[in-house]
């Protein structure tokens, strides 16, 4: 069976989907794809999502130029979820102009503070 008839979409149609640096394992971002999305993900080798802010299918990268190719593709036991490990063309997998999109770090007392340097000025783009 292929990866397409296993996954099990939300009811909205989405699988959520962890994408991962290839190379250092660094988790860049959680992003959700439809069908449609993993099925443009696979035929491209480039990651494709469905982008909820925008309601519409978009290529990762295709206004940022940031893009993201396909290493290699996990699913959990469940099916209901993938790890994508992509290598990342250009160095801001996160469209606030981060390297991964989790820069915030929560310290011992709970405070929310940046732990990172943004790459560009997403306002630039």
């Amino acid at each position: 069976m292929s990866l397409i008839d296993e996954l099990k979409f939300d009811d909205k149609g989405l699988v959520g989907v962890i994408i991962q640096d290839a190379c250092t394992n660094e988790v860049l971002t959680l992003a959700y794809m439809s069908r449609d999305a993993v099925e443009k993900t696979l035929q491209t080798g480039h990651t494709w999502f469905w982008r909820r802010s925008h309601q519409k299918l978009m290529m990762k990268g295709e206004t940022s130029g940031n893009v993201q190719v396909v290493k290699e593709i996990r699913t959990d036991c469940d099916k209901d979820a993938l790890v994508v490990k992509i290598e990342q063309i250009g160095e801001a997998a996160c469209h606030e102009g981060y390297r991964s999109c989790f820069f915030y770090q929560v310290n011992d007392g709970g405070e929310v503070v940046v732990d990172g340097d943004r790459i560009y000025d997403p306002k630039d783009k």
